[in-house]
């Protein structure tokens, strides 16, 4: 357990060659207190290669797993490592580290989850995606009585009992309906205010059509399918 103390960053990451140097090198010239590994996702373009090249800490998963399965492997690399805290973390640039601390300060107050929320002090829009936010953050307050004001915040930090449920455990992909399960079975979970910024390069797998998908998925999940899982 020599790593009781410290933070592991997890960045998932699948076809990101034009952002994971800068997203590393970010973290480990600013922030070199921090721990972190890669989780290459089956990439078919040059991620691993500038990973491996640089000497960067990787998983290197032979096959494309998705977010779900990726950010379980990074969970599982951080439980067996016996970190205490764990960050998902995007690979694209859109997160920044400077709010890591922040997150853990908040974490100690006695939370199992801290979100880096853009909504804690800003008002949504009413774009097609942000309509969909509203939804969802209806939908969990609704079955848990919480209002969680960024469901779909991809920057979370999780304590060691999480990283244990996400790494022993089936169905955990860090999402929405995951947090609202997570708040069901008793966890507690905060928001800290963080700001988003756009990716580095590449496109967006998250098109309009997908998105409407995504959010009418987590929906069905969240009000329907979550009241049928085991409890913790």
């Amino acid at each position: 357990m020599e790593y009781l103390d410290k933070v592991l960053v997890i960045i998932p990451a699948f076809n990101e060659e034009a952002n994971i140097e800068g997203v590393v090198e970010e973290l480990v010239q600013k922030y070199p207190e921090l721990d972190y590994v890669v989780v290459n996702d089956g990439s078919t373009d040059g991620t691993a290669k500038i990973c491996k090249s640089h000497g960067y800490q990787i998983l290197d998963l032979p096959v494309n797993l998705g977010l779900a399965g990726c950010f379980q492997a990074g969970m599982k690399y951080a439980w067996y490592k016996g970190y205490a805290c764990a960050v998902q973390f995007d690979g694209d640039g859109q997160h920044r580290p400077e709010y890591i601390l922040s997150m853990k300060q908040k974490m100690a107050e006695g939370y199992d989850m801290v979100i880096g929320s853009r909504f804690v002090d800003q008002s949504k829009d009413f774009s097609i995606r942000m309509i969909g936010s509203r939804l969802l953050s209806g939908a969990i307050w609704l079955t848990t009585g919480v209002r969680v004001a960024d469901p779909t915040s991809g920057m979370r930090m999780f304590n060691r009992r999480m990283i244990r449920e996400f790494a022993l455990n089936l169905n955990y992909g860090p999402e929405p309906d995951t947090v609202s399960y997570l708040l069901k079975q008793g966890a507690k979970i905060a928001e800290i205010p963080v700001i988003i910024d756009q990716r580095l390069g590449g496109e967006s797998y998250l098109k309009p059509a997908i998105a409407a998908k995504y959010m009418l998925r987590m929906l069905l999940s969240i009000l329907l399918i979550q009241n049928f899982r085991k409890t913790i």
